[in-house]
């Protein structure tokens, strides 16, 4: 499809590793306040709301942004809107060191949040290089770029020390501009672009590209990236505090023990995409459901005291969860969760190859607004309830719902589409594993999904 006869594996393997260094250095940018967070709230004398609305804006932002900067790379291809997307980032970081008010502070952190959105445009910009089978795989690697806050965590301190937030702003703003000249210099217009400018055909209507918005499944997608990345996302945030409430542990041990639940979220992603590639993204669901309820139903379980009515006398014991066991499901749950990301963009262009970015963009909004709403739903529960396993109580929850929901869809959608092997494959992705002819399995997706998704670009 999209004339990806034409492409060579060295033009697959520029624009996977272009799109990934690129998306690692905006991550890198968008994770800036974290290091340089502090100081600038010391020189504003911001108060903890304050402060806590100036780190939340880029995440926030960054969440909404890619809805709409999904639309426009469909519209206008990768090569353009990537560069451009990170050029405007490069000057708002610019501006976070010209200024002394809190207002343009915000103003500056709202297109600092850019930065987080650059991660549909990779998707929409990688997807169309690769053919269906291959597709997970690169998307995997493409979104292991998120180990960029990695990159920022372990670089930034040593140039604040070196040079002052201001200098390290500068710095970052400065190569990100230019690796948003390299993109474009380097990189090339993807297929599907390439092939409308050939026929003649215009870009795809706004209107168009947000139709498939109306389908449920839509939604179904990104509620599941609502945990998996928003819930990975907050996790982030709040361990090294339970880690220092619930065990007291010193701050840098707090730290470390959060960093083994960060790691696996990063770097097997990739793992994530070939595995959605091997044995389809439903079944990578699966395990990353199964698994996070298991962790999750332990993580919750709050230290208990329980007393028992003996023959001679009472009987007391606690149960709870030993900080090693504790750390060890954090780091199998970081580990499905990265698995859990993959499988969800996996189906993306497989049921909506047209669009991408559209629905890409809405599935990452919800995603990341998960990661700006649940620290505060956190908070709010252990106001509320004085248990330091209410946190994880409520992801239970999410995902327990999430389970059910994606089982008994499948379960009803196979039971209309193929009877005979309802009981057999439901793990598999019908429309990208070999359960039949692909003109059946084209057709299935269009009747499920009210898109044309045979693979062929309509009109040409």
């Amino acid at each position: 499809m999209y004339a990806l006869s034409k492409v060579t594996r060295t033009d697959q393997a520029r624009a996977l590793g272009l799109s990934t260094f690129a998306f690692t250095t905006c991550f890198a940018v968008w994770t800036i306040f974290s290091i340089i967070g502090v100081k600038i709230k010391g020189e504003l004398g911001l108060t903890d709301t304050q402060f806590g609305l100036l780190v939340a804006t880029p995440v926030l932002t960054g969440s909404i942004s890619r809805i709409f900067l999904g639309i426009w790379t469909e519209q206008f291809g990768g090569r353009i809107i990537f560069p451009l997307q990170m050029l405007i980032t490069a000057v708002a970081v610019w501006l976070l060191t010209s200024v002394h008010s809190y207002p343009i502070f915000l103003l500056a952190a709202l297109g600092l949040g850019l930065a987080g959105g650059s991660f549909i445009v990779g998707v929409a910009y990688v997807s169309r290089w690769f053919e269906k089978d291959r597709q997970g795989t690169a998307l995997g690697i493409f979104g292991a770029g998120n180990v960029g806050a990695a990159v920022t965590n372990f670089a930034a301190p040593f140039l604040v020390v070196a040079l002052g937030w201001q200098g390290t702003a500068k710095v970052y703003a400065i190569v990100l501009a230019i690796i948003a000249v390299l993109f474009f210099v380097f990189a090339k217009t993807d297929p599907v672009h390439l092939e409308r400018k050939r026929s003649g055909e215009g870009p795809v209507s706004t209107s168009a590209q947000l139709a498939p918005l109306k389908n449920m499944q839509v939604w179904r997608f990104s509620i599941y990236y609502f945990f998996v990345f928003g819930g990975f996302v907050a996790l982030a945030s709040f361990l090294p505090r339970y880690y220092v409430g619930a065990y007291g542990l010193e701050l840098t041990t707090a730290g470390v023990f959060a960093g083994l639940y960060s790691l696996p979220g990063s770097i097997f992603r990739a793992l994530g995409g070939w595995m959605s590639d091997k044995w389809g993204a439903r079944a990578v669901m699966y395990l990353t459901f199964i698994v996070s309820l298991i962790c999750l139903f332990f993580l919750s379980y709050p230290t208990t005291a329980y007393t028992i009515s003996g023959i001679h006398e009472p009987i007391s014991f606690n149960f709870g969860v030993s900080l090693h066991v504790f750390v060890a499901l954090t780091i199998a749950l970081g580990f499905v969760m990265s698995l859990g990301k993959a499988a969800v963009y996996k189906h993306i262009p497989v049921y909506y190859p047209h669009h991408v970015g559209a629905v890409g963009g809405l599935v990452g909004m919800i995603g990341g607004l998960g990661g700006f709403f649940l620290p505060v739903a956190f908070g709010m529960l252990l106001d509320a309830t004085g248990v330091w396993t209410a946190p994880f109580m409520l992801l239970f929850a999410i995902v327990a719902i999430s389970t059910v929901w994606m089982h008994v869809v499948i379960r009803k959608m196979e039971h209309r589409r193929h009877p005979a092997l309802a009981d057999e494959r439901y793990l598999s992705d019908l429309p990208d594993h070999p359960l039949g002819a692909p003109t059946s399995r084209a057709k299935t997706m269009s009747d499920t999904t009210g898109v044309n998704t045979t693979g062929r670009p309509t009109a040409r």
